[in-house]
C-alpha cells in the first residue's frame, strides 16, 4: 500500500496515491503530515506534532485534536482500507504515530541523500557524476517549502531545507566551473546572488565567470558592489577568498583563465603525472620538457579539498611563463595565543606574504605526525588521548584560510573600512563635528547629508531627516510667532529641546559616524563574558566553514573532538556521531538521564542524521534543541582507514 504513496514538499503540499493526486484536507491536517514526512519511518510523540502545529495557542485537548486529523490523514492515505480494518501506513505506536511508508516516497529526504551521494562523488574525483547527481537533487524544488505553516519547528525545518539548496546550488557551480562551462552559468548565478545576496561564495563563482568569459570590468564591479553593500549594512569587508580573487583579477592572473584537461593516453604508455582531484592541470605542448618537481600547479580559487594520498608534480601550463617557484612553504593553525593574519592561499599554489616584525611564526604539528614534540601523546585513555577511529592524518598538507584562525585570547576583530584611507576618515570626522559647534546644530542634517552622499548610504540619508525636520519647525515657529509678545513656555521649552538635540546630539552622532570611534565605543560595553560567548561563537562559525570547504580539516585539525589532543580551537563543537560517551556529560541542556538516552540510543541504531532525527529519536524536549544546535555536528562516520597505497616509480613496468 505504501509503495503507491509519494509525497512533495519541496513547494506546494502534494502527494499522489497511484499517480492520482490526493486531497490531504484542512492547513492543520496537512501540517500534521508534514511533521510525520520529515519523520518518515520514524515515530513522533503526540506532545511534538502539538507544538510543532500549534505553537502559540495549543489546544486544551491537543492528543484528541491530532487523533482527529489522524483519522483524516489515515482516510485519504488508505482509500481502499474499510473503517474496521486496522490502519497500514498511519498507525499509533508507544513511541507516538508512525507514518509507515519509505523515505525515498517524499522528495525532501531524496532531495538531501542526492546531495549527500554528490558530494561524496565530488571527494572521489567522480565530478561527472557529481554534477549528475547534485542537478537532479536540484530539480526536485518546485518553490518554498512549508508555505503557510507557522512556528519554530517549521521555521527550522525550512532553513535548513533551503541552506542545503544554495550548498547544493554553489556545488554545482563549482562543478560546472571546473568543467569549462562558465560562460552558461553566468545569467544563472546573477540570479542567485539576488537571491542570496550575502553569501560570498556565489560572489565569487560570479566573479570568476565573468572574468574567464573576458568580462574582466564586470568582474571587479561585481566585488565593488558587493564590498559597498556590506560596509554599508554590516560595516564589514569581503571574506579572504573574495579579496584574493580581485587582486588576482586586477593583475589578470593567468592562472585563472579555463584549463583544458590532458587526453587519456594510450594503453601501454607512461602516463603523466597529475595533479589527483580537484587540482586541474593544463595540457602539455607536443613535445613537452621533463616535468620540474618545483613547478606549481593550476589552482581554482576557492575552496579546494586535497587528496589523501600522495600526489605527483603537475605537468607546467602550456604556453603559459611560469616563473620560479618560491620555498614550498604550507601554512598550518597557529598556536594557542597567536594570531596570524594571512590570507587563504589555494592548494598547490604558495604566494609570498609579508612577515610582520619581531613575528616568530611557530608551526602547529598535529599529534600523531612524525614530527610531534615529544611528550604531546598522553596517556591511553586520557581526556587528550589520541583515538585511532578518528583516522590517519592526511599526508597531504592543505592550505587552510589563515584569517579563520583566530587568536585564543583575542577578540574578534572587524576589518577596516577600506574605501579611504584612515586620515581622510579622521579628517571628515573633524570637519564635519566642527561644522555641526560652529552652526549651533543648525547645519547637523547637511553633515549627516554629506556622509550619506559619501558612502552611498541611504539609512544615513534617513538618519539626516529627523534633524532637517526639527530645524525647519524650529524656524517655523520663531517666523510665525510675534515679535512684541513673550514667547511661551512650551515654546521655550521646544526650542532648548531642538537646540540640544541638533546641537549636543548631533555632534555626538558626527562622531560616532567614524568607524574606528564607534568599534572602540562599542567594545567599551562589551563585557568579558560576552566577549568569550561571541569568540566561541566566531569560532563555531569558522569551523564549520572549514568542515564544508575543506572535508581533510575533520582529520587534520579534529573538528568536533574534544577527546582528543589538538591545538585548533572549534569553539566547543561536538561531533555527535564520533566522540565517546564520557563527551555527552558536556552537552548542555540535557538531564544526565537524557545524555544516557543519547549515548544508548547511537549504539542501538547507530549515527544521528540531523538535530530532528536526534530529537525524534531520544524523545528530548523542544527547549534543548537550540542550545544543542549551537555546538553539535552530524558527520557521517569515517571509514576505517585502508592500508597505505604505495606510489609505483614511471618506469617500473615499461617494456
Amino acid at each position: 500500500m505504501s509503495e503507491a504513496l509519494r509525497f512533495e514538499l519541496l513547494g506546494p503540499q502534494r502527494a499522489w496515491y497511484a499517480d492520482r493526486p490526493i486531497d490531504l484536507g484542512p492547513a492543520k491536517q496537512r501540517a500534521v503530515l508534514a511533521v510525520l514526512l520529515l519523520a518518515a519511518g520514524r515515530p513522533v510523540p503526540t506532545g511534538q506534532i502539538v507544538e510543532a502545529v500549534w505553537p502559540e495557542e495549543a489546544p486544551v485537548n491537543g492528543p484528541n485534536v491530532v487523533q482527529k486529523h489522524v483519522a483524516g490523514l489515515r482516510r485519504v492515505l488508505e482509500p481502499d482500507r474499510s473503517p474496521r480494518t486496522p490502519a497500514r501506513v498511519l498507525t499509533l505506536t508507544d513511541a507516538g504515530y508512525l507514518l509507515r511508508v519509505a523515505p525515498e516516497t517524499v522528495d525532501a529526504v531524496r532531495f538531501e541523500r542526492g546531495v549527500q551521494r554528490a558530494r561524496q562523488a565530488q571527494s572521489a574525483g567522480r565530478a561527472a557524476d557529481a554534477l549528475d547527481e547534485v542537478t537532479a537533487a536540484l530539480e526536485l524544488w518546485q518553490g518554498e517549502p512549508f508555505t503557510g505553516f507557522a512556528g519554530p519547528w517549521f521555521d527550522a525545518a525550512r532553513h535548513r531545507l533551503v541552506e542545503l539548496r544554495a550548498v547544493a546550488l554553489e556545488t554545482r557551480t563549482e562543478l560546472e566551473l571546473a568543467a569549462g562551462r562558465h560562460g552558461e552559468v553566468v545569467g544563472r548565478l546573477v540570479e542567485l546572488v539576488a537571491e542570496f545576496p550575502v553569501r560570498e561564495r556565489l560572489r565569487l563563482q560570479l566573479m570568476l565567470a565573468l572574468y574567464r568569459s573576458g568580462r574582466q570590468a564586470e568582474a571587479l564591479a561585481a566585488y565593488r558592489d558587493f564590498a559597498a553593500s556590506l560596509r554599508e549594512d554590516y560595516g564589514i569587508e569581503p571574506g579572504e577568498a573574495l579579496q584574493t580573487l580581485h587582486r588576482r583579477i586586477l593583475r589578470s592572473d593567468p592562472t585563472l583563465l579555463p584549463t583544458v584537461a590532458e587526453p587519456a593516453a594510450p594503453p601501454g604508455t607512461d602516463t603523466a603525472p597529475t595533479a589527483g582531484p580537484g587540482v586541474t592541470v593544463v595540457a602539455p605542448p607536443a613535445h613537452p620538457a621533463p616535468p620540474r618537481p618545483d613547478a606549481p600547479a593550476t589552482p581554482l580559487p576557492g575552496p579546494a579539498t586535497a587528496p589523501a594520498g600522495p600526489v605527483n608534480p603537475p605537468v607546467p601550463p602550456a604556453h603559459v611563463p611560469t616563473p620560479p617557484a618560491p620555498p614550498a612553504h604550507v601554512p598550518t593553525p597557529p598556536a594557542p595565543h597567536e594570531h596570524v593574519p594571512m590570507p587563504p592561499v589555494p592548494v598547490g599554489h604558495v604566494e609570498s606574504q609579508p612577515v610582520p616584525a619581531g613575528h616568530v611564526p611557530t608551526p602547529s604539528v598535529p599529534v600523531g605526525s612524525p614530527t610531534a614534540p615529544a611528550g604531546a601523546t598522553p596517556a591511553p585513555g586520557g581526556p587528550g588521548s589520541v583515538d585511532p577511529s578518528s583516522g590517519p592524518v592526511s599526508a597531504v598538507p592543505v592550505a587552510y584560510p589563515q584569517a579563520l584562525f583566530v587568536s585564543a585570547g583575542r577578540p574578534a576583530e572587524t576589518p577596516p573600512d577600506r574605501r579611504s584611507p584612515g586620515w581622510v576618515r579622521a579628517t571628515a570626522t573633524l570637519v564635519g563635528a566642527a561644522v555641526t559647534v560652529l552652526s549651533v546644530g543648525i547645519l547637523t542634517w547637511a553633515v549627516i547629508l554629506a556622509y550619506a552622499l559619501w558612502r552611498r548610504s541611504w539609512r544615513l540619508a534617513l538618519g539626516a531627516l529627523p534633524y532637517f525636520l526639527l530645524v525647519v519647525s524650529v524656524f517655523g515657529l520663531a517666523v510665525s510667532s510675534p515679535v512684541e509678545e513673550e514667547p511661551s513656555d512650551p515654546m521655550v521649552i521646544y526650542f532648548l529641546f531642538g537646540l540640544c538635540v541638533c546641537w549636543m546630539l548631533g555632534t555626538l552622532h558626527v562622531v560616532l559616524l567614524n568607524p574606528a570611534l564607534w568599534a572602540a565605543l562599542r567594545g567599551l560595553f562589551w563585557t568579558g563574558p560576552q566577549r568569550a560567548d561571541e569568540q566561541r561563537r566566531l569560532r563555531r562559525e569558522q569551523a564549520r566553514y572549514l568542515l564544508h570547504h575543506y572535508p581533510s580539516a575533520r582529520r587534520d585539525l579534529r573538528i568536533g573532538r574534544p577527546d582528543l589532543l589538538r591545538e585548533f580551537d572549534d569553539g566547543g563543537l561536538v561531533d555527535v556521531n564520533a566522540v565517546p560517551d564520557t563527551v555527552f556529560a558536556t552537552l548542555p541542556g540535557l538531564t544526565a538521564e537524557q545524555r544516557r538516552q543519547v549515548a544508548v540510543d547511537r549504539w542501538l541504531r547507530g549515527p544521528y542524521g540531523s538535530m530532528e532525527e536526534l530529537v525524534v529519536r531520544c524523545q528530548l524536549p523542544p527547549a534543548a534543541t537550540g542550545a544543542l544546535r549551537e555546538v553539535l555536528l552530524f558527520l557521517p562516520p569515517e571509514p576505517p582507514p585502508g592500508p597505505p597505497v604505495t606510489p609505483t616509480s614511471p618506469g617500473r613496468n615499461a617494456g
